[in-house]
């Protein structure tokens, strides 16, 4: 199926029907899907994200998964047992998420793809006048950011980015204290990550493998031949398809940070960056990045991403520290501790859940209660936790990164109004990204 085809199949209803500036699908979904209707799903991508994504989707009520579907069969075929075990029912598989946007059966799609299908993705199922949940991060780069955030205004659907942090109470609770004064002015936050990654496989061109297509895979994404690695997770270390340790953690940290001190686009943004580790291998970006963002009112992010060293510099694999004229707080996925300014500990609270922190894909209550506040948006009870306007500002902060990064660890000006670089020669160079013809993304 051509794209620019469906395309025109799956708008031209909704189009002919616009009121307002607000397609009548779109409306039309605040009618039907109400407190007690059933809403049915589709997952797109049935491997990191997946099985965190069925266990939340296993006790919200009233939902049926009626597609998966991905590029692999064997995770595809995998991936339909595993609904029909948790959740009773069988759902149907299709490799071409094209085709599912077309089914009036599909209420809302999860999107838990490789990065460069995130924004094409979910626009597609916008277009089509379906609900999106987006992994993190939401976007491959800027312009995908902006295209999501005016395609969500145009169709007024519900898009709720994966930053599932965003839905633990621990974390709601901490955050609205420090906006009340829990440690003063906040003027400062460390977001940190650390790991241990391995040695990546050596690559190998190789024919492609009957169960996978690669024409799918690669999609929005300029062609390329097939090597052995990219079919799992070591994609992510390649720019035509990731968006390195920053786009993939960094988004979650970065995401608190900002919630935390109130900013939205920085002003100046600076990196150190290397491959320490491992420097014969095919990683083709830094693993290694220390990155200063610095925001109007003099407020600061840092990030401390280690991909490759696992010391506990903060004492632990992830979280953030925020820092205020009267003490400070550090945040992870499953507690938060206060301190006054002289280093006291004053209180501690801690979930008592379980949520996966550097482990592959994770997973855990608070992605469950992300997936439940999804839902729940889509039925008019609760609003999103993170709503893709939110979601893809602090996505953008690792684009800045990363951007500084492969600019040669360049100081990059940016209008913190806009978000947009203050130089033209970076914005034409670093802004959006080379699609291959006819799969680019539209403009709403």
């Amino acid at each position: 199926m051509q794209r620019r085809t469906f395309v025109k199949k799956a708008t031209a209803g909704a189009a002919a029907l616009s009121l307002g500036g607000l397609t009548a699908t779109a409306q039309s979904y605040n009618r039907i899907i109400g407190a007690n209707d059933r809403v049915n799903m589709a997952i797109i991508g049935c491997q990191r994200r997946f099985p965190g994504l069925v266990d939340g989707l296993s006790s919200t009520e009233n939902i049926q998964v009626t597609f998966v579907c991905d590029v692999d069969s064997r995770r595809q075929g995998k991936a339909i047992d595993k609904v029909a075990t948790d959740l009773g029912h069988k759902p149907q598989g299709e490799k071409d998420m094209r085709k599912i946007m077309e089914r009036k059966d599909v209420d809302a799609v999860f999107h838990a793809t490789p990065d460069h299908w995130h924004t094409p993705g979910a626009i597609l199922s916008m277009q089509a006048g379906k609900h999106v949940y987006v992994e993190k991060p939401c976007s491959h780069n800027l312009a995908e950011s902006e295209m999501l955030i005016a395609w969500q205004k145009k169709t007024g659907l519900q898009v709720q980015m994966g930053a599932q942090q965003r839905s633990s109470q621990e974390s709601q609770d901490v955050v609205q204290a420090i906006h009340e004064g829990l440690i003063g002015d906040p003027y400062m936050a460390t977001a940190f990550y650390s790991n241990d990654r391995g040695r990546v496989p050596d690559a190998k061109n190789i024919p492609v493998p009957d169960y996978l297509d690669w024409e799918l895979f690669q999609g929005p994404a300029p062609r390329t031949d097939f090597i052995d690695i990219v079919g799992d997770y070591n994609w992510h270390w390649y720019w035509r398809w990731g968006t390195a340790e920053t786009g993939n953690n960094a988004t979650h940290e970065f995401d608190i940070a900002r919630w935390a001190l109130q900013v939205k686009y920085p002003e100046e943004v600076r990196v150190n960056t290397a491959k320490n580790h491992y420097k014969d291998d095919p990683w083709t970006m830094y693993d290694t990045m220390y990155a200063t963002l610095k925001f109007p009112g003099e407020k600061v992010i840092n990030w401390d991403g280690k991909s490759r060293n696992n010391n506990p510099t903060y004492g632990g694999g992830r979280g953030t520290i925020i820092y205020g004229t009267d003490g400070s707080v550090f945040v992870d996925r499953t507690h938060y501790k206060h301190y006054d300014r002289a280093g006291k500990l004053i209180t501690e609270k801690v979930s008592g859940k379980e949520e996966a922190g550097t482990a592959l894909g994770g997973g855990g209550d608070m992605s469950s209660r992300h997936v439940h506040n999804f839902v729940a948006a889509i039925r008019g009870k609760e609003n999103l936790a993170c709503p893709i306007d939110e979601g893809a500002i602090s996505t953008n902060l690792c684009h800045y990164s990363n951007i500084s990064s492969r600019a040669g660890d360049a100081i990059l000006k940016i209008d913190p109004a806009t978000g947009r670089f203050r130089s033209k020669k970076v914005m034409k160079k670093f802004w959006g990204r080379d699609y291959e013809k006819g799969w680019a993304p539209e403009k709403a």
